[in-house]
């Protein structure tokens, strides 16, 4: 894995126009800022037909390269033959430290396993009908759903109550027992970490929450602690199992 520190890593963001919603991209680019800079910023798609008209504006307001790919053999995705080696090209002459593949194609499948078999982060963007094998094959998956503007759940509007939802606690308390000291103590971010492994696609905006923190203090079976860092300005989360202090 790249050894960037957050928000300073140079990334890739190939989008698959065939197989996304323009209406998403503002959202996805606010999201890619969080992991780095989008150094490399393509979109590709056959632009000479109609059904991409929505995305020409959206290139030029955030200034996307439009990569153009005749559809010449009907029933063959083009495209996707077009971003996978445009991808390995830009793995091997660019210096980059990750990719963000914007599709929900299960085409880049095999793109995405080679690129982090070269230690570089790979970050997927797609809908919710993704096939878990590009999931799976992600470090990173985020569902564009939670992107657009217009349907996104905004933290504190009504979500499924996360202590009845008894595949999250126990993705949780997985995730904490695996990061936690021989007190039962776990760092958050240890546990975020611990959580993103298990299940790449997993966010607390699912729940009506933006922030892991948020998420956890709704689950009543966990203890959450605030600790001061080593720095004495500013504090850490710690989370528990209310289990193990009984």
């Amino acid at each position: 894995m790249a050894s960037e520190a957050p928000g300073t890593a140079r990334l890739a963001v190939l989008i698959d126009a065939d197989n996304a919603n323009p209406k998403v991209l503002p959202g996805l680019l606010a999201e890619v800022a969080k992991y780095g800079v989008a150094s490399v910023k393509r979109a590709y798609g056959d632009w000479t037909t109609p059904q991409l008209g929505g995305w020409k504006a959206m290139l030029v307001e955030h200034a996307i390269q439009p990569m153009q790919q005749f559809a010449n053999t009907k029933g063959k995705n083009a495209t996707d033959s077009a971003m996978i080696i445009d991808a390995m090209d830009l793995l091997h002459t660019r210096g980059l430290d990750g990719f963000c593949i914007v599709s929900s194609d299960s085409d880049f499948t095999g793109l995405a396993r080679r690129i982090r078999e070269n230690g570089l982060l790979v970050i997927g963007f797609g809908e919710k009908k993704t096939p878990k094998a590009f999931v799976a094959a992600c470090d990173r998956f985020v569902h564009t759903e939670l992107l657009d503007a217009g349907t996104a759940r905004a933290p504190g509007r009504a979500a499924p109550a996360p202590k009845e939802d008894r595949r999250l606690v126990a993705l949780v308390r997985k995730a904490v027992e695996d990061a936690s000291d021989d007190t039962g103590w776990a760092s958050l971010g240890a546990v975020g970490s611990s959580i993103a492994k298990q299940q790449p696609d997993f966010d607390s905006r699912s729940w009506g929450f933006a922030k892991l923190s948020g998420l956890v203090r709704a689950l009543p079976m966990f203890e959450v602690e605030e600790r001061p860092r080593g720095d004495g300005a500013s504090k850490a989360l710690f989370i528990r199992d209310t289990r193990a202090g009984a």
